[in-house]
């Protein structure tokens, strides 16, 4: 019997996908995955290097060609033709998605019917139902499968997040913020993500959008309930001349289910801005303001005046400790936190908790508040979500 079907049969991973808890029953805990990788672009790299960072053996690649798997220069032990080709090897035991949107379901849906953990690029799919799907089949199947919502790993994210938990801020009034990008500001800018086609119905809120969101709800552990958004195209053509339909800009005004408000602004057309996410957080008692660009601190403000926290682990809670393994002054980045990412995901494989992995029922999350916002933005109301 191939090895990862007998996965599924003898090493049932038992998962509550909502809460992210997860328990393999029987891999050990010196066990290093066998790790494929379907996808050789800049996310493709980002992921090997994160698998070979946890210990992992990269045992195939597989890109959209041959010969862009056998050039990519992932370090893995085998090239295969397809992706199709690698998740039926039965040589590996878990597979990281990282091609372009339109893929992700075909393949996790592959995966998982065969017995594999996976990792997948969000969005997991290019409609909510479609990605209710993926979370449900891979509830089903008792598999791991995670979401790289890597913001979720900077160190100062936790710290911000265990002080609104332990009631620092009082109660929430106020979110808000942005996710601002540059990198399709000119008309001769283009992407793959620009078609519809390959990137699906939204381009800007479900590739940062979704980030932002995430995060928002993580850090508060209060979900948007209804949003009420606008988007505009600011390049109604591209490189290929052909009419662009997906957003450049979208903001969106939403509630919590708390009674919170919150607004947020995104945009892949922001001059000068490369990858600013800020997430900021009023209430009652006290503020917090965390800059991704920034990542080293988080803003704490209070009626008396305000403080920058440097990331330290010698003062950080218990909760934000474990993602700060360097000393104060050594500044950490994104790297760090895909590494993180991923790690956790590996420790959940051999049946351990990490808490706050995100996993598919949160990809699928995400997908449910970007539909929201295109048919809030279609209908010029608000949806609930």
């Amino acid at each position: 019997m191939p090895f990862t079907l007998q996965l599924l049969l003898d090493r049932r991973h038992k998962c509550d996908l909502a809460s992210g808890n997860m328990k393999d029953i029987s891999r050990k805990p010196d066990d290093a995955p066998r790790v494929g990788i379907v996808g050789t672009g800049f996310m493709g790299r980002v992921h090997a290097r994160a698998a070979r960072m946890a210990g992992a053996t990269i045992a195939g690649v597989a890109g959209s060609r041959l010969e862009k798997a056998q050039e990519a220069g992932l370090g893995a032990a085998r090239v295969f033709a397809s992706g199709d080709e690698l998740i039926e090897s039965g040589e590996i035991d878990l597979v990281h998605i990282c091609t372009p949107n339109h893929l992700h379901a075909p393949f996790v849906l592959k995966a998982l019917s065969a017995g594999l953990a996976v990792v997948c690029e969000k969005p997991l799919a290019g409609d909510a139902m479609t990605a209710a799907l993926m979370a449900g089949r891979a509830a089903e199947a008792g598999l791991v499968a995670t979401v790289p919502f890597v913001y979720r790993f900077h160190a100062m994210v936790r710290e911000a997040r265990e002080r609104v938990a332990r009631g620092d801020i009082g109660r929430i009034s106020l979110i808000q913020g942005s996710y601002l990008q540059d990198w399709l500001l000119r008309a001769d800018d283009d992407n793959w993500r620009v078609d519809p086609e390959l990137g699906g119905p939204s381009r800007t809120f479900a590739d940062i959008g979704s980030h932002w969101c995430d995060l928002a709800e993580f850090v508060t552990a209060d979900r948007i309930v209804s949003v009420c958004a606008q988007t505009a195209i600011v390049q109604s053509s591209r490189a290929t001349n052909a009419p662009v339909v997906t957003e450049d800009v979208a903001t969106v005004q939403f509630r919590t289910a708390s009674g919170a408000l919150g607004t947020l602004a995104t945009s892949q057309v922001s001059p000068g801005r490369k990858n600013r996410l800020f997430l900021e957080i009023s209430g009652t008692e006290a503020s917090l303001a965390f800059d991704q660009e920034q990542p080293e601190l988080l803003w704490v403000g209070d009626r008396s005046g305000s403080r920058t926290l440097m990331r330290d682990p010698a003062i950080l809670s218990a909760a934000a400790q474990p993602y700060s393994p360097l000393p104060a002054g050594h500044p950490q980045g994104y790297h760090d936190c895909f590494d993180a990412f991923v790690a956790d995901t590996y420790a959940a494989l051999r049946g351990e908790h990490r808490d706050g992995l995100p996993v598919f029922a949160d990809g699928a999350r995400a997908a449910a508040i970007c539909e929201a916002v295109l048919t809030s933005a279609r209908t010029g109301g608000w949806t609930e979500c």
